[in-house]
Parts: C-alpha cells; structure tokens; sequence
C-alpha cells in the first residue's frame, strides 16, 4: 500500500492562469522578487539542412554516422550538461579545456541570416511537410511522412542590461527535438540529447552588455529514431531566466502532504539554494502557502507559513532546507465529478543580511492522498476513483509537435467529455504546461519517462544514448514534475526488451526505481509490460503492476488464432497472485483500429477480432480504411467489449488507460501506407468516432448514452443487404425501429456490455430510431436519417471568443449538410476556408481526420471526410474576424469570431 501527496512547480511560476498563453506568464512575479523569467519565443531566424552539411555530430553512434570521418564530435563538452543530475561526483564530466574547433559560421554574430526563415517558437520545422508518400521514401509511415530528419539552426540575439550586471542568467528549453547543442557569442554552453527533456544551461560566463549576444541552437533529428511522429526542432517553448547568484536552484522545491483529512494536512518542504557566486551568503529562507486561483492565477488567501529558517550557503555550493507546517481546514485537490482539483501556491522568498529580498520563487502544488490499494485500487482522499484513461502521443494533430496550451486544453476537455479521469503519457516527458492543464482540470497523469532503454526498438532511438543520459533523463523528468499533484505514476519504460532478459533486466529497472526513489518518495514506480510473465524477475522489481494488453488477453481467442506474435491468457489473477500487495493497472488496453464513419460488409460475429486479416475483418486494403463498428484491433488488441469483460471479472483492477484516446500522427496500424494512426476514439481532427460512445456509456453511467451506427445513408447497391445495425447504450434495454418498423426490444447481456446489436436488419433508406431504457424508464434515444445530396456548407466554432495574440485558436467544424440539414455522410466535396476581418486571423492548418490525406496540414484548402473538415484560426490582434468555409456546387457557411 503506497500513499503520495500533491504537488506542481512551474520553475518557480505559479500556474498559467489565463491557459491561452503559452509563452507570457500569465501571473507576474512579485514585484519585489529579484527573479525575471522572460520568453525568448518570438524573433528566431531559423535554417534546416536535410543532410549533415555542417560537419558537426554529438557523436558516431547512429547507423547513418558510422562511416562518416569528417565530423567533429562534440559529446565530450554536452556530457557535463548533466552533471547536477548525476547523483555519484565521481560519475559526472569534466569539460575540456577550450573551445572544439569547428569552421561554422552560424554561431558568429557576424553571420548574416537575413536569408533564413523567420519562425517563433515553439517550432515543429516538419509538420507543413511535403508528406513523402509511397516506398523507400526517407520516412515512412512509421513516423509520420513528414520531414521530421535532418539539421536545424537557430539563431537570436539577446539583451544583458546594465541591470543584468551580477546577476545568473540561465537559458531553460523546455523542449527541443533532439540532440540539441547551443553556443552563445561563437562559446559551446551545453546541450542535452533526449528530444523530450526540459533542461537548462548557464549562459551567464559568455554573456556581454547590450543586445548583440548572438545564441545560436543547432539540432539533429535522425531518421529511423522513433515509433511515432517526433517533430522537428525546438518544439517547446525557451526562456531566459535571471536571478541573484544566490537562488532557489533549477525545480528546487519539493512539497509533500501527509495527515491529510478535511480538518487539517501537514506539508513538508523542501527548499535547495544554490550559491553561484564568489563569495559565502547567509540567508533567511520564508515561504508562505496561498490558496491559488486556477481560473487567474493569482494568489489569494493565506492559509500557512513554514517556519524562517536561517542559512548560510558557501560559494559554488547548494544547501538544502527542510520545514513544516500545518493547513486547517485545507482544500483538496481531486480529480471531478466527485472531487474538485484545488491548488495552493507556496510563494519562498530568501532575504539577505540586510533582510532585502533576494529571491522569489513560487511553487504550485495540491494537497491530496493518494492509496494505491492491491484489491480495492486508487483512493484519492479516501474516495476509490476508478482510472478511466487513455493513452496520448506529444503530437497536437495538424499542429504537430509544436505545443499550443489551448490545443492540448481542447484535447483535455473533449476527453473529460467522453468521461476519461486519467493520461498516460506515452512514452516520454510531456510539455510542462500539459501538466499544468492537468492539474487545473484534475486529471490524473501517469508521467513516463522512456520508450526504450539498452535494447533498440529503432536503429537511432534512445538505446544509443541510456548509459550516458538516463539517469540525468530521469532525475530532470522527475524534478521537475513531482509538485504536480496530478502526476500520481512515474514510469521508467514502456515495452522495453529488458523485461524478458532474466535478472540482468531486473537489475536495470531496479537501478532505474531507486533514481525516481531517490528524488520522490511518494508515488509508486513502474513500467509497463506486454511480455513479462508473473513469474519472471522484472516485475518484482516495480513497486506496482503496469499491464499492455496481458489483462485482458494477447491473441488468446479464435479471430487471433495463428497470428504471429506472443499468445497469453488473460492474466489479470496470475499477477494478482503473484504479487498480492501491489496494485494493478492496464497501462495499455483495446488498441482497437478504425476510420472514422466508415463501414465495411459483412461484420464479424465476434465482440473482438483483428482488423485486415479475413473476410469481414473490417479492413479495405484499396481504400486503407478500417471499419468504424469498434470491433477490430491490431493483432495484439481486443475491443472495448472483450475489454470490459476481462476488467470486470477482476474487480482489484485499478482501471486502464485505453490505447490510444486520440489519433496520432505515425504508427498507421494496419496501412503504413497511411499518415497517421488509426487506434484513437477520436480522429485526429478531434471528430469523435462511433466507439466513443462507447467508452461514454461505460465511463458516465448516470449520463444518459444511446447511439447508432453506422449511418443510414448507401447506394441502391445496398437496398435488401444485411445492414447491422448496433447501439451504444448505458441503458438495460433497448428497442430499434426501421422506418417504423421494429426490429425488437434487446435486454442488455451484462453489466459490462454496452453494445445492443440487431445484426439481421437490411437497409431501406428511411428512418432508424432507437430507444433505451433503465429500469422501466425511457433512457435516451437516437435517430439517424438517409440524407440527400449535398447542397450546403454548416460551420461552427468551439470557441467565438480568443485572445489577439497570435496563440489563441479556435477550432471550427465545416459540415457538408443535405437541403434538411442532415450531415452527409460520405461527401468528400473540397472545402476552403478563408478569413477577413481587422482580427489578423489566419488559418493556420486544416484537417478531416482521414488517415490517407496527404495534404499539407497548412493547406487552407481540404477535402471533407464522413462529411466533415477542420479549420484552425488564431488572430494576431484585438478585432472581429468572419471565417468563411466555401465548396464548389455548396452555398457556403460564415461563422464571426472576436479577437480579444
């Protein structure tokens, strides 16, 4: 039994109150404060080689380096990057002396770059494409067919005032895709490897006064480096920030809450100063605890204070203080609808001698238990909260890599929708404002670190870098993380080979355990496993059960039968046995496949099957498309329905966290001829597919569900064929009416069925209507039309109002609708979006969440699928924008928005 508290920091900024704002921090610091932490996102002067021109390399051991004698290698002044993340002194790196020689001349302020594209950051280079389509191409469909290779370089000028003068001056990326080097004024500073991770450097000894400091950033993306979409570039956003020499350190506090009830819940800090300068400080450390204002971000009332504590810091050194105090009365975080995700804001100040204000560093956090319980599951605050999460990859859709606060924030809120609680995020360190979303909007994040250790999955992936860079990958993952009170899992890995190497494997993952142990106590660690069996080394060594797919059953029904690849039983109860005091939770389930709103003939008269293997497997291997009915998987999956079943009949269980909630770009199971994936409940235009009502009926039980599928609107080809008709529901009955005509009245199967099938049903074009009920009582119902042809365009907006900052979005749903109004299903007609207006909008991508569209996701113009297209607009200014979606042959649909 495990219990953790609550926590977030934002390196020393309170949470992003105003969640449009991804690079302007939306809660000033203290005036008082002696910090500055300053966005340095816009005005970057950007060039991409898709070769190795440059003749630098951090290294030789990637597969397309091998044979390459011209490249000056620079690992030797990047590894001493890592070194405060290095637990062992023996262990770190020692720089050498001098600079490398290198001829570049990038990182002189003398070069001129007036050539190169101007780009703000975050930056995806990849994600405009050209999509590279076909075979034997230099990326396929694995990762995504974008660009997403080669070498890219960044340059900006930054400022050191006179006011700057003595003062620490660090850069912190929080993301950049990968293997990233920076120089300041022609000087290496550093760099860090793993795409995923947020670090920071000290430009503080290269830096002049004035406003000709030339940084420049250089970045390699290999091909053959991933399993997914990864982008290209500095992905995440980049700050300058300045401090006195003597400050609170990189994500140098750490809150925990113990004793926690509804009265009272004591709090232990941890505050680490670190001394840069020349000479010893003794300081005054003081921190109070508000109650912050998620909505604002602002503090309000007081609440605690720890005790003050005086210090004395010698120069070039970093101490460590420790206190605690007790809140009465305390608000919990929790995650909704039963709980409410409160947050506090402890505000360290550090005072001189002369009791003038040093620093101020603010720290977000939640006050909560947690009780990872082996047979009764997740207890937050006392209350059993069933984990209903999904799986999510870094990518923003049409976006791409490049992080916007407000569509992560529209991802988040459609899963709430669906009634999802929870996020795996698979299978690295998200974006730090991801997190911070999480928090206000209480969902709970099983925060993973790696895809793969020693053993390679991809000739270029992480496995080249893990004995140099894991343990520093690891302590800045969870540094940086562990104030989130979300944040209620760390993992160490996901499917990696190691966990069926015997004990050698074990002994990885226990090194790798007592890294995350060492930093934080106070959350269980694991990581998930696809292959490890009960009764093997690897799983003894985590502290709870993290399952893919093994739950519920691998390949162990007959649609599965003979397919290559392992075959287990569902092995819930043998790891319950095996291992009695620890939780279990399926980290991965379903990885059910399909297009949204298509439909292929016969079904299968299984609840599971695999798609694209048989006859009414569901699969069209013209088309690429996978039938939208929810019962097809990759051939180491399982439906919902089968999913459902398996976790029921194990009520110790904790939950699961579905794979995957949206789709994603890359890994395009079954056709990597394909784009994108086709696993999500959502597409990746965010237009929620069949099954989606699925997992709503299951994970919503008192809000009323009833859908039907497919739509009701074939060719004369299809009048008199066997058209099944099935219905989502969370009611117990069920009867459907075809052109008033019933088909008969169903009784659900069981508590964890939530499909009513009439499978006999033969289309006539018309009216299907249904209607549920729940014990006696109508329920809900649903009613699907064959419609006509097309002769209109609808457009809506998921938001009318966004801020006039060039980062607000507003996403805008184009639907092809008949003279009734009735959505067309199958149209296809082009649509182009436009936009006028004194707002400075623009459409900065399109989609339709069709796996095989090859358009650029910048193009304005996009061919609608299942009916529907995507527009994205941001505005550059304070105006009214008008947002015009137009098809030939259609009349078009106008939609205002306000740019505030």
């Amino acid at each position: 039994m495990w219990f953790s508290n609550g926590l977030t920091n934002a390196c020393g900024l309170a949470f992003l109150g105003a969640l449009l704002l991804s690079v302007v921090d939306a809660k000033p610091m203290p005036k008082e404060g002696g910090r500055d932490r300053i966005s340095i996102n816009t005005g970057w002067r950007f060039y991409r080689s898709e070769y190795n021109t440059d003749k630098l390399a951090y290294d030789l051991s990637r597969n397309d380096y091998a044979n390459r004698t011209d490249l000056t290698v620079l690992k030797p002044w990047i590894l001493p990057s890592a070194n405060d993340f290095i637990a062992d002194p023996a262990a770190r790196h020692r720089r050498p002396s001098g600079e490398p020689t290198i001829g570049i001349p990038f990182v002189r302020s003398s070069y001129d770059d007036t050539e190169w594209e101007t780009v703000d950051l975050p930056h995806d280079w990849a994600i405009k494409g050209p999509f590279y389509v076909g075979d034997n191409v230099p990326v396929g469909g694995g990762m995504g067919r974008l660009p997403v290779h080669g070498i890219g370089w960044y340059r900006r000028k930054v400022e050191m005032t006179k006011a700057d003068e003595g003062r620490s001056i660090y850069l912190d990326i929080d993301g950049a895709m990968s293997y990233s080097i920076v120089w300041l004024n022609g000087h290496l500073v550093g760099g860090w490897p793993y795409g995923y991770s947020s670090y920071r450097l000290d430009l503080t000894p290269y830096l002049k006064l004035g406003d000709d400091n030339l940084l420049a950033i250089r970045v390699d993306n290999p091909g053959n480096s991933s399993r997914w979409y990864p982008g290209g570039g500095i992905y995440r956003n980049a700050w300058l920030t300045k401090t006195s020499p003597t400050h609170v350190g990189q994500w140098g506090t750490f809150i925990t809450s113990r004793s926690v009830s509804k009265s009272s819940a004591v709090l232990d800090l941890a505050v680490q100063v670190e001394n840069a300068g020349e000479t010893s400080q003794k300081l005054s450390v003081v921190t109070d605890v508000y109650i912050l204002d998620s909505a604002t971000g602002e503090a309000r009332t007081k609440v605690a204070s720890f005790p003050r504590q005086t210090i004395t810091v010698a120069a070039g050194h970093k101490v460590s203080v420790n206190a605690s105090t007790t809140v009465k009365k305390p608000a919990l975080w929790g995650p909704p609808p039963s709980q409410s995700p409160n947050m506090h804001v402890a505000v360290t100040r550090l005072y001189n001698r002369n009791n003038d204000i040093v620093d101020t560093y603010l720290t977000d956090f939640g006050i909560r238990s947690v009780v990872y319980d082996a047979d009764h599951g997740l207890l937050v605050n006392g209350e059993r909260i069933r984990i209903q999460g999904v799986n999510g990859h870094h990518d923003l859709g049409a976006l791409g890599a490049a992080f916007n606060v407000r569509a992560a924030e529209r991802q988040l809120e459609v899963l709430q929708e669906l009634g999802c609680n929870a996020l795996r995020v698979s299978h690295n360190p998200p974006a730090p404002e991801l997190l911070d979303l999480a928090d206000r909007m209480g969902i709970l994040i099983y925060d993973e670190a790696f895809d793969g250790w020693q053993l390679s999955k991809n000739p270029n992936d992480f496995h080249l870098i893990f004995d140099d860079w894991s343990e520093a990958d690891l302590r800045a993952m969870v540094r940086r993380d562990r104030n989130h009170p979300s944040v209620i899992i760390w993992s160490i890995g996901n499917e990696v080979g190691e966990q069926t190497t015997g004990d050698s494997g074990a002994a990885v993952a226990r090194r790798l355990r007592q890294i995350v142990r060492s930093e934080d106590e106070t959350r269980p660690v694991t990581a998930s496993m696809n292959a490890a069996r009960p009764n093997m080394p690897f799983p003894g060594e985590l502290d709870l059960i993290s399952l893919n797919y093994q739950g519920e059953g691998i390949r162990d029904t007959g649609p599965y039968a003979g397919l290559p690849g392992i075959s287990t039983p569902p092995l819930y109860l043998p790891f319950h046995d095996a291992f009695p005091d620890k939780l279990i939770v399926s980290s991965e389930t379903a990885a059910t496949v399909s297009t949204r709103g298509t439909y292929f003939f016969p079904i299968t008269n299984w609840t599971s099957a695999p798609a694209n293997y048989t006859v009414g497997s569901g699969g069209n291997d013209t088309l690429l498309q996978v039938s939208d009915y929810g019962l097809y998987t990759a051939p180491f999956g399982s439906s919902p329905d089968k999913v459902f079943v398996a976790q029921d009949n194990a009520s110790f269980v904790s939950g699961e966290f579905v794979w995957s909630g949206w789709d994603y770009i890359g890994e395009p199971t079954p056709y990597y001829a394909a784009r994108s994936s086709y696993f999500g409940i959502i597409d990746l235009a965010g237009f929620k597919k069949d099954r989606f009502y699925q997992y709503q009926a299951r994970w919503r039980p008192d809000h009323p569900v009833a859908h039907i599928l497919p739509h009701w609107t074939w060719g004369a080809d299809r009048v008199g064929e066997v058209t099944p008709v099935h219905v989502f529901s969370n009611g117990d009955q069920a009867e459907l009416w075809v052109n008033g005509k019933s088909q008969g009245r169903l009784r659900r199967e069981s508590e964890s069925v939530y499909r009513f099938r009439w499978d006999n049903v033969t289309y006539q074009p018309g009216e299907v209507r249904v209607v549920t009920y729940r014990n006696g009582k109508q329920w809900a119902s649903d009613r699907v039309v064959t419609a006509g042809v097309p002769v209109a365009l609808r457009l809506r907006a998921d938001r009318s109002a966004i801020a006039g900052d060039g980062l607000d979005l507003s996403f805008l749903t184009a639907t092809v609708v008949d003279s009734k109004g009735n959505v067309v299903p199958q149209a296809d007609n082009e649509i182009t979006f436009t936009v006028s207006g004194r707002g400075g909008g623009e459409i900065v991508a399109t989609d339709n969440g069709d796996p095989r569209d090859f358009t650029s996701f910048a193009s304005r113009t996009r061919k609608a699928f299942s009916g529907l297209a995507l527009g994205i607009v941001r505005a550059n200014r304070k105006g009214d924008i008008t947002v015009t979606a137009s098809a030939p042959g259609l009349a078009r649909a106008v939609v205002k928005l306000t740019a505030n």
